[in-house]
Formats: C-alpha cells, structure tokens, sequence
C-alpha cells in the first residue's frame, strides 16, 4: 500500500444513486465492499461524506431558509447519511464507529482528533459526521480539515467521473482530463472540485488530494496501492 492512513470524501449525491437524491443501497453497498478490501489489505480509513442527496444548505438560501439554518440542516444530513454508510460497513464486516462533531449521542461518539486517531491505530473505519460543526464551511473543507488533523497521506474524492476535467464531463463531451494539477493552477483555473478554503488548507499543510471514480469496483484499492487514477493535485 503507497498510503497507509487515507481520508475518503464521498459526496452526498453519489450516495444518493443516479438520481442524486436519497440513499441508495446498491450505491452503498459496493463502497461498503471497497472499503473493506483496503482495511483488510492495512489501510487505515477516515471518511466524510456529504449531505446533498437529502439536504443543500448553501442551495437552500434562495428558498427562504436563513444560511446558518440551512448549513445546520445539512450538516444533520451529514449525519443521516454517516449512520447509512456504518450500517453497510458493518454488513461487510468492518469494525467502524461514527464521530459527529457536535454533540448527538447515542447517534455518534463527540469527535476528537486523539479518538479518531486511536481507532483508526485499531483498524476501526471512522466516519466523521456533521461537517465541521459550523456554518459556513463545505464538507469538502471538513474533509481537508480532518485529513490534516489526522496526519493523512492522502484525501481521496472519490465523485462519479474519472478526475477533473476542463469542464463537466457529464455535459460537455469536449472536456479534457487533467492527470495532474497544483492547488494554484485548479484555483487558478476556477476548477470546481473543491472549494478554495479546502484548497487553501490543503495547499498550506501539504495534502496531496486524488480526484477519482468511486463508482468504479476497485478504483479505490487501485489508488491506496500507487495505481494512476483519476487526478493527482499537489503543490
């Protein structure tokens, strides 16, 4: 394994299955079945995962909802979709638990980095729920967040296409990947794969980020042992 202790960042719509919204249990099930092929194999695995399929906060706005309600709500969708993603897990048999960064026990355990640390040593899968606690941040800056407090080598994006592109693969079939990018260049470039205060955190503490496929059986084992796939962005 070239990477020994991963933040895996899924978003809230992939879970959510073609449509984007709800939770899909197919969809759940085989992230469930890669992850535990990685655990098995020594890799230590924190993971975020996003809200969008049941709640967008920043979305919301528009619609009446105040912004620091409207992040609260998301991040509680956060939540929901953590308990989903441990219930799979713990189907395929990993050992996992779930942090939230505010405090909703029994729903999860109060996140802290020395906690999270020791269950990851255990081989435990922690998943890191709630965002960061406040408004205003994206689960992607969550994401950059935890991976630097837990002393990752890595944060994984695991989305639905291949890397980062030019534009939207999806909608634009003129779109050319990038195999390899710098924080300034997709700053730069306005290259919406996370937004700049994850970049900037990444950027500043050194974390590389791979963009990937999750939906792709194996892509994740691929990336943790060294393969090239999807899209390295260093410094």
């Amino acid at each position: 394994m070239k990477y020994k202790r991963i933040l895996l960042k899924l978003s809230g719509e992939s879970a959510g299955g073609p449509d984007g919204t709800g939770i899909d249990a197919t969809v759940l099930t085989g992230y469930a079945s890669q992850i535990r092929d990685i655990v098995d194999a020594g890799c230590q695995v924190a993971i975020v995962i996003g809200g969008g399929n049941i709640f967008r906060g920043l979305g919301s706005t528009g619609d009446g909802y105040d912004r620091v309600k409207g992040d609260q709500m998301g991040m509680l969708a956060t939540v929901i979709n953590s308990l989903a993603l441990e219930s799979f897990l713990a189907r395929a048999g990993c050992n996992v638990k779930v942090f939230t960064s505010i405090r909703m026990e029994p729903v999860g355990e109060l996140y802290s980095r020395d906690k999270a640390s020791s269950a990851l040593d255990c081989g435990c899968v922690s998943i890191l729920a709630g965002g960061t606690g406040n408004p205003f941040f994206t689960t992607d800056t969550a994401a950059a967040l935890r991976a630097v407090e837990l002393n990752c080598d890595v944060l994984l994006k695991g989305t639905r296409v291949d890397g980062v592109y030019t534009a939207d693969p999806e909608k634009d079939h003129s779109a050319v990947k990038y195999e390899t990018l710098t924080f300034s260049e997709a700053i730069e470039k306005k290259l919406r794969v996370m937004d700049q205060t994850a970049f900037s955190m990444c950027s500043e503490n050194g974390m590389p980020l791979i963009v990937f496929n999750m939906n792709r059986e194996g892509n994740l084992r691929a990336v943790v042992e060294g393969s090239k796939r999807g899209t390295l962005i260093t410094l």
